[in-house]
């Protein structure tokens, strides 16, 4: 099949560049990769052979194909050499100042039918082309890195990008065996705007002094199925990548709450504790191995109490089922009597405002997360308050410990760490949506791609319940008066009509 663009120009060849001159060559276009350090353009096309050749040794590329690929990736000498290109693809370092000087230039030396795009992550489209004198031909090209195995790709329009354009690259990156998605030119675009939620509330959730690191990764990880802890996952982008993209992208929605940046990130990163790359960051790493403190081991009760369960509770009947299967003595009156541990089960409310509206006693209450049914988690989490005993919390860990799964126990928030942190995600996303930012599939499909999350955020959000991902946020706005948990008016019409959040139409 005949590539959309015959003949590609790449300008930047550091790892973007020549992974996107990796699978143009691919898809079949004559490639010209441009660097201003012509050894840089050398060394790239040198590892894009390298990577053709370690293909062919694993089998997965015949020898033909090799050397068809490799015929079609060339270096440019200059910058006028990619004149006669129908794309051109810029790559270079993240400064509006510099790639609207290199467009300037491009734009003086190419046909009026050549499409212009930038890879940009975190700069307007818009303002890219401001001064282009065919801002109709230019769009955002936005690839992730490792690009030829990260499979998503955000086509982004500009303000002035025409349709057929947008429509022409969707087109090519299929070719290129990857995933278009139509983005709007709005801060972050798709994947970056809609990964604030995952790290920024966990970093929340540590600077209320809930939990510690590893635990909240335990915790999203065994819970809900995210691959990567939030932790983890800024240690492994580092944290002079991460905090500046939260720093950015607060900044450009103008200090829009739901995306205010942590302290925390910030003294890290002034400290030069980025991540996995120098070996210390939220874990310190020894042979690139994370170096992780061993969960506590449950406690042994003897004297087991009997236990009470709120009326209230989230996911009761289930609930009391868990609490039969492991051994509790329950008991079944109008209140607690004075030896029993007390359970609650919240959506968004801390374990002591519960305990003071329900009228129970503090310190014999502690929570349990029932967002997620319990047969679908390899984890349940407690949450204590400021005022629960020591017995009652030991015996609470050690009943919920008795079939052998793991336990977390926390310190009083409102909402639990997955409640809060899937409410924000599936939050975010509908707010996206509600901005018309792009198409809710298109928004699955790249968030599932580019972050890797076990689902996409509206399906997440269908998953747990579009009415308790709003029971949450409405709770924590009511516990904390923050603006950030505002639900989005996209999910609060869909979250009270108990409509699928995948549905497109009001």
């Amino acid at each position: 099949m005949k590539p959309v663009f015959s003949n590609v120009g790449i300008v930047g060849a550091g790892a973007m560049g020549r992974g996107i001159a990796q699978i143009a060559a691919q898809a079949g276009s004559a490639v010209l990769l441009f660097d201003t350090h012509a050894e840089a353009t050398r060394a790239a096309r040198v590892a894009v052979f390298s990577q053709w050749d370690k293909l062919c040794e694993k089998g997965r590329l015949q020898p033909a194909a090799v050397a068809l690929h490799k015929s079609r990736l060339t270096d440019a000498a200059s910058l006028t050499a990619l004149a006669s290109c129908d794309l051109i693809v810029e790559a270079v370092i993240e400064r509006l100042d510099i790639k609207t000087s290199l467009f300037n230039e491009l734009q003086s030396m190419v046909g009026s039918n050549t499409v212009l795009a930038t890879n940009t992550s975190s700069l307007s489209v818009t303002a890219i082309a401001a001064q282009l004198k065919r801002p109709g031909q230019f769009a955002g090209l936005h690839f992730f890195n490792p690009v030829p195995l990260m499979k998503v790709v955000e086509v982004v329009a500009g303000l002035k990008t025409s349709a057929e354009v947008c429509s022409r690259l969707s087109a090519y990156v299929r070719q290129m065996g990857h995933t278009p998605v139509q983005a709007q030119d709005t801060p972050g675009f798709i994947v970056n705007h809609a990964g604030r939620g995952y790290g920024t509330e966990a970093l929340r959730i540590i600077s209320e002094g809930v939990a510690d690191f590893a635990t909240v990764d335990r915790i999203l990880k065994d819970q809900i199925g995210f691959k990567l802890g939030p932790f983890e996952l800024m240690d492994l982008t580092a944290l002079d990548v991460s905090h500046p993209v939260m720093e950015s992208i607060y900044h450009q929605y103008f200090e829009e709450p739901r995306y205010r940046p942590s302290v925390i990130t910030a003294q890290r990163l002034a400290g030069g504790v980025l991540g996995k790359k120098v070996g210390e960051g939220f874990y310190r790493y020894e042979g690139g191995v994370a170096q992780v403190s061993p969960e506590p081991i449950p406690p042994v009760v003897d004297d087991m109490p009997p236990v009470w369960v709120s009326p209230r509770a989230a996911r009761l009947s289930e609930l009391l089922l868990l609490l039969k299967k492991l051994g509790a003595k329950i008991e079944t009156g109008a209140s607690p009597s004075p030896q029993a541990l007390t359970l609650v089960a919240p959506l968004g409310f801390d374990i002591t405002t519960v305990a003071v509206v329900e009228r129970l006693d503090p310190a014999r209450t502690i929570g349990i997360d029932m967002l997620v049914d319990d047969a679908a988690t390899k984890r349940r989490v407690l949450a204590t308050n400021p005022a629960t005993r020591a017995d009652m919390r030991r015996a609470a860990h050690a009943l919920l410990a008795r079939d052998g799964k793991a336990v977390s126990v926390i310190r009083d928030s409102g909402g639990f760490v997955s409640q809060r942190v899937v409410a924000t995600i599936v939050n975010i996303a509908c707010d996206m949506c509600q901005q018309s930012v792009c198409s809710p599939a298109d928004l699955e499909t790249a968030v599932t791609l580019g972050l890797g999350y076990p689902l996409g955020p509206l399906a997440m959000g269908n998953l747990y319940g579009p009415t308790n991902v709003l029971e949450v946020l409405f709770n924590m706005q009511t516990v904390y008066g923050d603006p950030r948990y505002r639900p989005s008016p996209w999910l609060r019409r869909r979250g009270a009509i108990g409509l699928s959040l995948l549905h497109e139409e009001d």
